[in-house]
């Protein structure tokens, strides 16, 4: 795949010993002027990798935090269409950071896979993950992404045993995300240990790059997984935190924003070191 903007920043990031930080937010939220205006700060304010929410109005995997994100999104007027504006426009600045798409595969249906996946690869996405596609249910999303050389993340989960696995990672590309938690995003936190016992199973069946999300909120929390993984996903405290500023009616939400990204991505590129010191 020529001009891999993920490979290239995971192997960066390897080559510095240290984990990634891979940042969500939903786009449009609070609405799609601000949205873009996060977008924009996020890789000045550490985060390796952004992924985009794809408003959707029933998100099954997410939790409160996210759905009230999609709910704001949609409500501003947000559509796949402004959402592949968004990442254009992005990219006029930024041709490094990786992006990639996050959803549902109603919204994709409904678009068309084929169109999706070449206007996707024209605005400059990297990838996507589509949250409710199984591998045995991919067939009509799979070509078209394969052809315009996008990779397709697929999720594991505490339950993906090693009979569901090579499914799971057949066609897999662009990095293994690693759902710690069985249930919602943003609803509990997995512990250390268990994360770093799943790390070691998924690196024994993979050479794919192991991400580890749902249920991380804090520095510490995001540290403790970054000693393990090759990288950390932050997304419901991140929309949580716009959603509180959006009450608000506060004006600075995209500071606030990277401020937030900047505390976890000092713990995520720092953790390694400190636990070898």
């Amino acid at each position: 795949m020529s001009a891999d903007r993920l490979s290239a920043r995971f192997a960066a990031c390897a080559a510095a010993n240290r984990a990634a930080l891979v940042t969500f937010v939903t786009a449009g939220d609070p609405d799609l002027a601000t949205s873009a205006e996060i977008l924009a700060a996020l890789p000045a304010a550490g985060a390796d990798v952004i992924e985009i929410g794809m408003p959707f109005t029933d998100p099954m995997a997410d939790g409160p935090a996210i759905q009230r994100g999609n709910l704001r999104s949609l409500a501003a007027g947000t559509t796949l269409r402004k959402v592949l504006a968004m990442v254009r426009d992005f990219r006029a600045s930024d041709d490094a950071t990786p992006i990639v798409l996050m959803g549902y595969f109603n919204p994709i249906l409904a678009f068309g896979p084929e169109r999706f996946a070449t206007e996707a690869k024209a605005a400059g996405i990297d990838g996507c993950i589509v949250v409710d596609l199984p591998p045995e249910e991919a067939g009509e999303l799979v070509p078209a992404l394969t052809s315009h050389g996008l990779h397709l993340v697929r999720l594991a989960t505490p339950t993906s045993d090693a009979q569901r696995l090579p499914a799971v990672l057949s066609g897999a590309s662009g990095f293994l995300y690693y759902v710690a938690v069985a249930g919602v995003t943003g609803a509990n936190s997995a512990a250390a240990t268990d994360v770093a016992t799943a790390v070691a199973r998924l690196k024994a069946a993979t050479d794919l790059p192991i991400a580890v999300g749902f249920g991380v909120r804090t520095p510490e929390q995001a540290a403790a997984i970054a000693a393990h993984a090759d990288a950390v996903v932050v997304g419901s405290a991140i929309v949580d935190a716009i959603g509180a500023a959006a009450e608000e009616r506060a004006n600075d939400i995209p500071a606030r924003v990277s401020a937030q990204v900047a505390a976890l991505a000092r713990a995520v590129h720092n953790a390694r070191q400190e636990k070898a010191a």
